[in-house]
């Protein structure tokens, strides 16, 4: 389970998804939370959307930033029910290099206590694809927010231990010197201090 944790935050450019065919940009609430969310956690805001709950639209603009190196991660809110056209699952899961179970075992078990059994027809999920990962999630606000606060907040921070998701993305230049250099640095330093102490 561990992997490299960061002794630096290293700030996320994230992409947001709203799979609706109501919501606009007016009233995309669930869209306002994650953007809110992400920017006060330190992370930057890389593209945002809206398309209608349609499989191929939705593959088609997931696909184009799973694609672009300046994309780390990609939060998609709507679309994960039961009802005939919800097909968020059917449209990006068969983009993912590796599927995340237990996020949407995570988010059925913390949204247990605000809708209790009725969390069993939610099909969030979440998986790595091309060095991006992506999380799905129900379409409402206490959702998205239930999803950032329990999960996304922790995992998406490249000091969390004892393990997080940030060591498993394709980071540019910038994103490697604030994860490794610095902290190769200050070893370099330290090193350099022992010599000098040596001599």
């Amino acid at each position: 389970m561990g992997n490299h944790v960061s002794t630096h935050f290293v700030p996320l450019n994230i992409a947001v998804l709203t799979v609706s065919d109501t919501r606009t940009a007016a009233n995309d609430t669930s869209g306002d939370v994650l953007v809110d969310r992400l920017q006060q956690a330190g992370h930057q805001l890389a593209v945002r959307a809206i398309v209608i709950d349609d499989v191929y639209q939705q593959r088609s603009v997931v696909s184009q930033w799973i694609a672009d190196a300046g994309v780390n991660v990609i939060l998609v809110t709507g679309g994960t029910g039961l009802t005939g056209r919800d097909s968020t699952p059917e449209a990006l899961s068969v983009l993912f290099d590796k599927t995340v179970e237990g996020f949407g075992e995570l988010f059925r078990h913390l949204s247990l206590q605000d809708v209790g059994s009725s969390t069993v027809q939610s099909r969030a999920l979440a998986g790595l694809a091309n060095g991006t990962m992506v999380f799905c999630m129900p379409g409402s606000p206490n959702a998205c927010k239930t999803a950032w606060d329990g999960i996304l907040a922790e995992q998406l921070n490249s000091t969390h231990k004892p393990c997080n998701f940030v060591p498993h993305l394709y980071l540019d230049v910038v994103q490697c010197a604030t994860r490794d250099g610095l902290e190769q640095g200050s070893a370099q330093g330290t090193a350099q201090e022992s010599q000098e102490g040596a001599a």
